[in-house]
């Protein structure tokens, strides 16, 4: 046998060993349009109503998708947003029109969950993701270059790298920018001439890429965080801005930090018990008297950490606890499994937000009934 054979016949070995049926990968987090994919054939069999151009739903079915709902045929869509229908509504009528659409608010309000959802029922791909951060070049919103191929042969369509956004223009998909206030301000301001005019010059090349219909953006941003950076005027102007709130009440909040660490439990294969109702409860009120700066009932003014304390921590801190349970416990979510990951939620400055928390210990946890186990558990690891 050659020693090509003997390669050909290796690889060919290597490659029925990968395939076999019995060797599988569990992907940590599937995008939306693969983990939901059951949810959107199903809204796609019985829409009926009215497409824009290379949307893969209506906008009825989009915000079905979101909202949830039972459907005609007795399907159940989950919720995948909380809240006022309106705002919804709002976000996906924008995406109609030749705006784009600016998702802001405080960190933790599901503004990326939501961006993301949206373009998998609009678009059917969340893929094309720009991640904004201070790194974020000129060349990660245009395009870049394969500068092997442009020694080679000089500027040409095959030299040129496609950003997830020019993809989104030549497919008419929405592309999805993140902490869009994270990217400096004069590679923020690359978007106007996209945004308004819907064209991408390449002028290495002297041409452009028009946008197809069906293209949009969807950005997020908040005004919370240091290093943000302030959206010109201009740029402004290009964007319809939803705000996404807070939950309003407790029972919204505890409701949505249920669904989500039910879901990451069975994503991440936790082997504990789901959290018991009333423990989600005590760690949704704790947050949100921190963050208001007053007892649930109204009587007593506290102090607030430097956090912002959102309902993305509030899940993170039961996960963490559910970790804890399952793996060093006996699988049942108690206030020494939460204890640590709340006061580290909590304590984000050592010296400041240690004092706000041992005075709200010792004046709200302390005096309420039913809570002597998790001031314990949060005294001990004070």
């Amino acid at each position: 046998m050659t020693e090509v054979n003997k390669t050909t016949k290796t690889r060919t070995s290597r490659k029925k060993v990968n395939d076999s049926p019995n060797k599988t990968k569990t992907l940590l987090r599937e995008h939306a349009e693969q983990q939901f994919s059951q949810e959107l054939e199903e809204l796609s069999k019985i829409d009926t109503r009215h497409r824009p151009p290379n949307w893969q739903l209506s906008p009825w079915a989009v915000t079905t998708y979101l909202l949830g709902g039972k459907l005609d045929n007795g399907f159940e869509v989950s919720a995948k947003y909380i809240g006022d229908r309106r705002i919804i509504e709002i976000a996906v009528a924008t995406l109609t029109t030749d705006r784009a659409l600016l998702l802001i608010g405080v960190p933790g309000t599901a503004k990326s969950w939501v961006s993301e959802h949206l373009s998998a029922a609009i678009s059917g791909d969340s893929k094309l993701l720009i991640q904004g951060t201070a790194g974020t070049s000129e060349e990660a919103i245009r395009y870049g270059w394969n500068y092997a191929k442009l020694l080679a042969d000089g500027p040409s369509m095959d030299a040129l790298v496609p950003s997830p956004l020019m993809r989104a223009m030549e497919d008419g998909k929405i592309a999805r920018v993140e902490e869009l206030t994270r990217i400096p301000a004069d590679v923020q301001d690359t978007l106007i001439t996209i945004l308004s005019e819907k064209t991408l010059p390449v002028p290495e090349l002297n041409s452009q890429v028009q946008a197809n219909k069906g293209f949009s953006v969807i950005a997020t941003a908040n005004d919370r965080d240091k290093g943000v950076n302030d959206l010109s005027s201009a740029l402004k102007r290009r964007f319809n801005t939803v705000v996404l709130p807070l939950p309003k009440t407790v029972e919204a909040e505890v409701e949505i930090v249920q669904r989500r660490v039910e879901s990451l439990g069975r994503a991440l294969e936790l082997p504990a018990e789901p959290p018991a109702l009333e423990e989600v409860r005590r760690i949704v009120t704790v947050f949100r008297e921190l963050r208001s700066g007053v007892t649930e009932d109204g009587k007593t003014k506290i102090k607030s950490p430097s956090g912002t304390l959102s309902t993305a921590e509030a899940i993170s801190v039961v996960n963490s606890g559910m970790a804890l349970a399952a793996h060093f416990g006996d699988g049942n979510l108690s206030a020494g499994d939460v204890a640590s990951g709340l006061v580290g939620a909590v304590i984000k400055d050592p010296v400041q937000d240690l004092v706000v928390w041992k005075e709200y210990l010792e004046t709200v946890v302390k005096e309420r009934e039913g809570w002597k186990d998790l001031y314990g558990a949060c005294r001990e690891v004070s």
